[in-house]
């Protein structure tokens, strides 16, 4: 399984565009929010997408959402709700609830993968404003028998780096 997973493009429906394009064989597009667009934008079209904090004009955003296929569960929201600029701890309480093997999540602008008590969290950063680094990134990550591969790229597509974590 193939999952795309980006946040905090902030009215940039280009480069939304731009993703689906490099990554049309994917299995799952998720939208950690702040798209700054509305609901039924064609971009949005077919992506699993949340409220940002900066999502405000349009209310059909749901704050979070869960997705399963197969064996994987991924629980998907954008994170200012659970204070992720400070600590992932309310956020992993969260995800446990739920019971997920996947946490998607943006709001801090800062790409970052790990493994926290068997679940893997993700924030693909920011296609418009990075923090901590200068790549305006996303993620791609392939679930495989026993391993997720989490793959970073570039707005323009190019790979620049490549993760390895157990289920």
């Amino acid at each position: 399984m193939k999952i795309v997973v980006m946040s905090d493009t902030h009215g940039d429906a280009e480069v939304i565009r731009l993703v689906r394009e490099q990554q049309e064989n994917s299995d799952l597009l998720i939208h950690c929010g702040d798209s700054e667009l509305s609901y039924d934008h064609p971009h949005l079209a077919n992506v699993v997408r949340v409220r940002g904090n900066c999502d405000y004009t349009d209310n059909r955003f749901p704050d979070e959402e869960v997705v399963s296929q197969g064996d994987v569960k991924i629980y998907i929201t954008h994170g200012h709700l659970f204070q992720v600029k400070s600590s992932l701890l309310p956020l992993s309480y969260r995800v446990k609830e739920i019971g997920a093997n996947i946490c998607c999540f943006g709001h801090s602008h800062l790409l970052g993968a790990e493994m926290i008590d068997g679940i893997l969290f993700i924030n693909p950063g920011s296609l418009l404003m990075p923090r901590g680094r200068r790549e305006q990134s996303y993620v791609v990550i392939t679930v495989e028998d026993k391993a997720y591969k989490v793959e970073c790229f570039t707005r323009q597509g190019e790979l620049f780096e490549t993760l390895q974590f157990a289920c």
